[in-house]
């Protein structure tokens, strides 16, 4: 008996680990689950549609933000690429035709598990694209937001031209050197809201920004959107983080841009309008 003993408990042992081990792979095969929400890295990009390429990217390169690299079609500027930082950048789309709209095009957020978020949101019965790969070399997929908003999100991959300009194009003399923030117009904010929060599991938001159009990613990033009522025009406003106020007001009037002082801080207009504000460290 003691012998059928050893016998049964060495065969549950065996047991046990073969669906331990079973369980680890599946968990490193599926990445993100329904159960586990969203993880977002960030902010990856603002893109921005403007009425001329050159003055608005003078005008990014004034405040020490470069040119990473660009992309062209038939030797005409397609797309320049202003980076913040290695994994943020500032996507400037030049106005091709009269109709297309001057300003916020979409937002863009890094995942490190993009196939996993991707199953996550379809399993939350929303409607992403396939996981694609993009001109750049990244990964990528889009969502439609509310009122038709396009939602994109990226995973940054080796050999991407992102990823191959790491360490470089980062101006000394960045005023910034992070996104923080997002302002996105809509006509409903409030429907806005809350389809970023029970749809995307975005959560209110606190301290300078608490009022009821901020939200904070999931995850650790510490950014945030705000959704904010829709005015006459296309302007959004971009919010970027800086030590120290008094200095960047000082850096700005040495620029010769006059600056706008706020509650929460100072801000400028780009060549379209759209407002550029600078904050105090990064909101919480």
């Amino acid at each position: 008996m003691a012998n059928l003993r050893k016998f049964w408990s060495a065969v549950f042992l065996c047991f046990s680990f073969a669906a331990m081990s079973v369980g680890a792979g599946l968990a490193q095969t599926t990445g993100q689950t329904a159960g586990q929400g969203p993880e977002l890295a960030g902010i990856a990009h603002a893109a921005i549609r403007v009425s001329d390429l050159g003055k608005s990217r003078d005008f990014y390169e004034k405040l020490g933000f470069e040119e990473a690299f660009a992309m062209h079609q038939g030797g005409v500027p397609t797309q320049s690429f202003i980076k913040i930082n290695d994994r943020q950048f500032i996507e400037l789309y030049p106005q091709r035709e009269a109709s297309q709209t001057i300003g916020f095009m979409h937002v863009c957020f890094e995942a490190s598990d993009l196939e996993g978020l991707n199953r996550f949101y379809l399993s939350a019965d929303m409607k992403p694209n396939a996981v694609r790969r993009a001109g750049a070399g990244n990964l990528l997929f889009t969502m439609v937001g509310p009122e038709n908003q396009n939602i994109e999100y990226t995973q940054y991959m080796a050999g991407s031209k992102h990823t191959n300009d790491r360490g470089k194009h980062l101006g000394a003399h960045r005023i910034s050197e992070e996104i923080v923030a997002v302002g996105i117009t809509m006509q409903d904010p409030a429907a806005a809201v809350s389809f970023y929060k029970q749809k995307l599991e975005f959560t209110a938001a606190h301290g300078w920004n608490a009022g009821p159009g901020w939200l904070s990613l999931p995850g650790g990033s510490g950014q945030l959107v705000e959704m904010e009522q829709q005015a006459s025009g296309a302007v959004f406003q971009l919010y970027f983080s800086v030590a120290d106020l008094r200095r960047a007001g000082k850096q700005l009037k040495a620029l010769g841009m006059t600056a706008e002082k706020h509650q929460a801080g100072l801000s400028v207009l780009d060549p379209d309008g759209n407002r550029i504000v600078f904050v105090k460290a990064k909101p919480v």
